[in-house]
């Protein structure tokens, strides 16, 4: 059956490297690894959602990467129509975002959950029905004053170079899931391999 990695972020060059992207360059750093590149989504026929996204397809692994260019607060727009039209479980979708409630550089992965606030993955579970989605939360440290601030400023020198590190552990870890599908051994390893780097 596929399966979807899907990394949350806003279109447009100004968030580049913004805590807020970091979802979208944690598959873009999984995409690299499989040698894949993102294009239309036209490429998906019948299947492609009503709403913007580019994706990249492994058809070997038989995962297909998506990043919704719908800005985050509306991304279920394209996670939801796309699921169900290629009749993918939630189980089956992996989606990957930023999380003000872990410390900076923190990797949490879990099989389900709520929304913890994150209006991208709000939007999912709205339009999904569903929280059943495993989902890989990146650490980026809570907001001193305006949240939304904290998430769309531009990281830079040390925090820019810790965010990358964050963003290829991440990636490893969805390679490993996309190529197994097995949860649990994925969070065992990286939870644990994650501990000992002090993520």
């Amino acid at each position: 059956m596929t399966r979807l990695v899907v990394g949350l972020g806003n279109p447009g060059p100004q968030y580049e490297w913004t805590p807020h992207n970091l979802g979208f360059h944690a598959v873009e750093a999984l995409a690299r690894d499989f040698k894949l590149i993102f294009g239309s989504s036209t490429v998906l026929g019948a299947h492609r959602p009503p709403a913007p996204c580019l994706v990249a397809r492994d058809e070997g692994r038989d995962v297909l990467l998506v990043k919704p260019l719908t800005f985050m607060n509306d991304s279920g727009s394209v996670i939801a129509p796309l699921a169900r039209s290629m009749g993918i479980a939630p189980e089956q979708i992996m989606v990957v975002f930023d999380d003000i409630d872990l410390p900076q550089g923190a990797l949490r992965i879990r099989p389900h959950g709520g929304t913890g606030g994150h209006n991208g993955v709000r939007s999912i579970v709205s339009r999904l029905g569903s929280d059943a989605f495993p989902r890989l939360r990146m650490g980026v440290g809570k907001p001193r004053t305006d949240a939304a601030r904290h998430v769309l400023q531009a990281l830079e020198g040390a925090a820019r170079v810790a965010a990358e590190i964050t963003v290829a552990e991440a990636a490893a870890a969805l390679a490993a899931w996309a190529e197994a599908g097995e949860l649990e051994k994925v969070m065992t390893r990286f939870h644990s391999r994650w501990k000992e780097m002090g993520l």
